[in-house]
């Protein structure tokens, strides 16, 4: 998957072990994120890129649970993450799940689980609504999009736990939010988020 020294090189980002990082500040005045954050730094013609758009879009599902898995190994022993009760990736809406194959997302919430020894839920975030591609469009096209996209079912799964809201890359954290938002609105939960990747312009 990685050698030895790709792995070391990774450029960790470390925002689990501070809240008012980066990541966490995209949410600050919009939605009640209790912790957020995200593995390595994705900057333009870094050669971390060509992983996740291998991880995305050709197959290769096995990257997202190494990466998940070290991810995991990071979070598991951030003060900030021990209180997690349940990981939920993205969900994508089952036309698009039929496309690709599997959930990129939901990978990545495998190698995270099997790290922090925290289980995977997948049966109580729905995607309701076929949305279009997020890629190039802004943080108010995205809203849009995907405005009312997210659904609850069987909320008592996770019924006053702490869960960790879980994707690839965070841009400009809309649909986070939204997922944020639809559990905080159905279910007496905390949520935190994580992602592999915090996109940045540098």
């Amino acid at each position: 998957m990685l050698c030895t020294s790709c792995l070391y090189h990774i450029p960790r980002t470390r925002f689990w072990n501070w809240d008012d990082n980066p990541v966490s500040q995209i949410f600050w005045g919009r939605v009640n994120v209790e912790h957020a954050c995200s593995f390595f730094y994705f900057r333009k013609g870094s050669r971390y890129r060509k992983l996740l758009h291998m991880l995305k879009y050709q197959g290769r599902e096995d990257i997202g649970v190494f990466l998940g898995r070290q991810f995991g190994l990071e979070l598991k022993n951030s003060e900030l993450y021990k209180p997690i009760t349940a990981i939920i990736p993205v969900p994508l809406h089952p036309k698009r799940f039929k496309e690709r194959g599997y959930n990129q997302a939901e990978a990545i919430a495998r190698g995270l689980s099997e790290a922090m020894g925290v289980p995977v839920v997948t049966d109580v975030l729905l995607r309701n609504i076929y949305t279009q591609t997020q890629t190039k469009k802004t943080r108010m096209e995205r809203m849009q999009n995907i405005a009312g996209a997210f659904t609850i079912c069987n909320p008592e799964k996770i019924e006053g736990g702490h869960v960790l809201l879980v994707d690839d890359v965070i841009t400009t954290g809309a649909t986070l939010e939204t997922c944020t938002q639809t559990l905080i609105d159905s279910v007496n939960i905390k949520v935190s988020v994580g992602t592999l990747a915090y996109a940045t312009n540098t």
